[in-house]
């Protein structure tokens, strides 16, 4: 492998595209303006996921991440890091342990975040729990009342498989599965799939096909569907995103590439906001097929550059070390950063 990416002139042309809305580091910034963004999830049982989504949007250059999740995986995810702000404010169903601690209470704790808030990720770690899926589904919808944009992966994508109206026709919204959710997400809105078994070439052709039709299915909504190349779809246009990656297979990659939306997202509100002198004039539908593109391919980079080095021995944790590396390969600091 090269130290460099091998990128397409269709890869360079879209990250340069993508480069326009990343913000400067100006002194002028202050904290916060640069991303606050939650990851909602972590618990009894997963603690890594969150942790990972968090940590890339943070390595990316978000100002603030947290994670909101329940109280014995804060207590885990709190020793990873020191970077991160947890808050103990999800609860499972059979964890329930006062007159207090009800339904509409910790619906209440969570959503009281928000306003304070630029971006959620929901599900890194989330589980199937009926309370935990029930808080993050009334989360969903006030965050549709602010117009805030959210990425919904792992156990949030199990909300869009069995509740699609919660974000059917939702336009800030970002669903990333892999090829098994992907079928779930696709048999619960009545898409077929092309059949495991087909040449690559026809698969990958009907892949980009399928993906916008999912995502017509869901009113538009943006589709990120995982694969050996990703192909980002709103329903009327689809990206290919086909850098190189890494060749194992270890979970939590996909964490990265949440908490790479995450930041990506929060940097487009800047952009939108016109916290700097920004270039050109993108809008709100172009930015968000950028974010989508910039996560993946650099998630992609991550994995290719933590394989090159650590090979069949890869984990997730590999990846987070290599955002920033990703991204000066991939984008890079702009000028005015470096004054």
């Amino acid at each position: 492998m090269t130290d460099a990416p091998m990128l397409s002139k269709a890869s360079k042309d879209v990250l340069a595209e993508v480069r326009k809305m990343v913000p400067p580091m100006l002194e002028k910034f202050h904290k916060g303006q640069l991303g606050r963004v939650a990851v909602i999830g972590g618990s009894q049982d997963y603690t890594g996921a969150p942790y990972f989504s968090a940590m890339a949007s943070a390595r990316l250059g978000s100002d603030m991440s947290h994670v909101i999740c329940e109280p014995e995986a804060a207590q885990v995810i709190k020793t990873y890091s020191p970077n991160l702000m947890v808050h103990p404010l999800m609860r499972q169903a059979h964890k329930l342990n006062s007159a207090n601690d009800t339904p509409d209470a910790v619906a209440k704790s969570v959503i009281e975040m928000l306003p304070r808030l630029h971006v959620v990720v929901i599900g890194p770690g989330l589980g199937r729990d009926t309370l935990m899926q029930d808080t993050c589904a009334r989360v969903i919808e006030e965050a549709k009342s602010q117009g805030m944009p959210f990425v919904l992966d792992a156990d949030g994508l199990y909300l869009a498989q069995t509740r699609p109206e919660l974000i059917k026709g939702y336009k800030e919204c970002i669903l990333t599965p892999n090829v098994v959710e992907f079928g779930r997400l696709a048999k619960a809105m009545g898409v077929a799939v092309p059949p495991e078994g087909e040449q690559q070439e026809q698969q990958e052709e009907e892949a980009e096909g399928v993906c916008a039709k999912l995502s017509r299915a869901y009113g538009g909504v943006l589709i990120i569907q995982k694969g050996a190349t990703d192909h980002i779809s709103n329903g009327d246009r689809t990206l290919i995103c086909d850098l190189q990656g890494g060749r194992k297979r270890s979970g939590g990659q996909g964490d990265t590439l949440t908490g790479s939306l995450g930041t990506l997202l929060a940097y487009r509100k800047a952009y939108l906001d016109k916290l700097w002198d920004v270039e050109g004039d993108l809008s709100k539908e172009e930015l968000l097929m950028l974010v989508a593109f910039g996560g993946s391919a650099i998630t992609r980079e991550c994995s290719r550059l933590a394989f090159r080095k650590n090979g069949r021995s890869l984990q997730a944790s590999d990846l987070t070390e290599m955002v920033p590396v990703a991204f000066e390969n991939l984008i890079g600091e702009k000028e005015a950063s470096k004054l």
